[in-house]
């Protein structure tokens, strides 16, 4: 892998974990388009998996820092018995989501890739991505009920609901954001607490994904100079998904009535394209 094609991966990471066009989907459909001939789900490339989901994880940590630090001064009990039980409340809808994840994950996750992880069949998932996105939009725009729900205001069930949303994500092409976000449009929050939630979701997932994959490097080894390649690369994922993070916090806010629908349109004209392409 040359240092050009670490830091695209690394950008394509920063920001497709985050925007709902599927990062996985990317990281197939990308490398095949540009004719890479290294495999994004081999042994070599592991040390690049950690390292790029380490640099996204520390983006999010960092800029969701306040939330983190809210919750665990919450937790000791010095800001009274309410906000103690909001902070627990809170991280226990955040363990409850993330359990589908865990579970199905395990079983599936691994049958789900090999079956479906070619170029051409992440392109058809894109599409279907896209669809996903317009249509949850729509019924959101529909709804007669007043959206906007607080985080806290969600029950255990409502947590469940938007984890299982989550392991749609398995399917390469399906983003996990987007995935997420339209079980919390189901679940009536607003674009910016989907987001939200979604965000802070994301973190023990991927934190979760780089220590399988880091006991996965145990038997592999490693080409001089390539963790220093992966670090690079880290650094540039990091940056990338800070940046995004911040655009995308403040365009869902902004932008209530319509937010996921460019995201949907992108999805299907480049899952289309994709699979035109990649066909001949």
């Amino acid at each position: 892998m040359t240092v050009f094609q670490a830091i695209m991966i690394a950008i394509l990471q920063g920001a497709t974990e985050l925007f709902p066009v599927s990062s996985l989907g990317h990281a197939v459909i990308v490398p095949a388009l540009l004719g890479w001939v290294f495999d994004p789900q081999g042994e070599i490339f592991l040390p690049f998996l950690v390292m790029l989901h380490l640099g996204t994880a520390v983006a999010l940590l960092y800029f969701f820092r306040s939330d983190w630090i809210a919750i665990f001064r919450g937790l000791s009990g010095r800001h009274g018995s309410q906000r103690q039980a909001e902070s627990i409340h809170i991280l226990a809808l955040l363990v409850v989501a993330t359990i589908p994840a865990v579970l199905i994950g395990g079983l599936l996750e691994h049958w789900l890739r090999a079956l479906f992880g070619s170029a051409r069949y992440a392109s058809i998932f894109l599409v279907i991505n896209g669809f996903l996105l317009l249509f949850a939009d729509r019924l959101r725009g529909n709804r007669a009920i007043q959206l906007g729900r607080p985080i806290a205001s969600l029950t255990y069930a409502d947590a469940l609901i938007i984890g299982l949303w989550q392991c749609l994500a398995f399917f390469p092409g399906i983003s996990r954001s987007g995935a997420t976000m339209v079980g919390g449009l189901f679940r009536k929050l607003n674009h910016e607490g989907a987001a939200h939630f979604s965000f802070l979701m994301a973190q023990p997932v991927i934190i979760g994904a780089a220590v399988r994959e880091a006991a996965h490097m145990r038997h592999v080894t490693l080409a001089p100079g390539q963790m220093q390649l992966a670090t690079v690369a880290a650094v540039v994922a990091a940056i990338t998904a800070l940046a995004s993070t911040a655009f995308l916090m403040r365009y869902f806010r902004k932008h209530e009535q319509w937010a996921l629908r460019p995201f949907g349109y992108y999805c299907i004209i480049a899952g289309a394209a994709a699979y035109i392409v990649l066909g001949h």
